[in-house]
């Protein structure tokens, strides 16, 4: 699941320089109901994923990712990284839809120091295929040594 491994790459990054930033959004599926940040957090702590799951990193309010209520941070960030795929999803619940659009749940960007949007991938890549990229990115003297395994939750 996608929360576990953005929490594994905070910490094989930690003090790296690198950050995850999570944004909750109800647009597909109706999937992420909660109404505050407290619901939300409470959602993933003892439902899904459960099991007493903390994220490791800054989760924001509910945004809109696409459509009229998009958030001018997806649409910044759709502008320098083009779709994952050409097709959309079924139970979207946002108009207009756009070629630009975010598909899904968990779709990721990847944004450098300078805060450019550099790749972005579906949500059916793991966040642990993620860490070459990261590490393209860093400053050199941030990766030195740093150990190749991450921990596999």
């Amino acid at each position: 699941m996608h929360y576990f491994g953005y929490n594994a790459l905070k910490q094989k990054f930690a003090g790296k320089q690198f950050e995850v930033l999570g944004f909750p959004c109800n647009q597909f599926n109706l999937q992420e109901p909660g109404d505050t940040a407290t619901e939300i957090l409470n959602t993933i702590k003892y439902v899904r994923p459960g099991n007493g799951y903390v994220p490791n990193f800054p989760m924001f309010a509910k945004v809109g990712v696409n459509g009229e209520d998009e958030h001018p941070l997806f649409t910044y960030l759709k502008k320098y990284c083009g779709p994952t795929a050409d097709e959309f999803q079924d139970d979207l619940h946002y108009k207009p839809l756009r070629v630009s659009d975010v598909r899904w749940n968990f779709e990721q960007f990847v944004i450098n120091q300078q805060g450019k949007p550099v790749v972005r991938f579906s949500p059916d890549v793991n966040p642990l295929n993620l860490t070459m990229v990261i590490s393209s990115l860093l400053p050199h003297s941030a990766v030195d040594n740093m150990s190749n395994e991450i921990p596999m939750v």
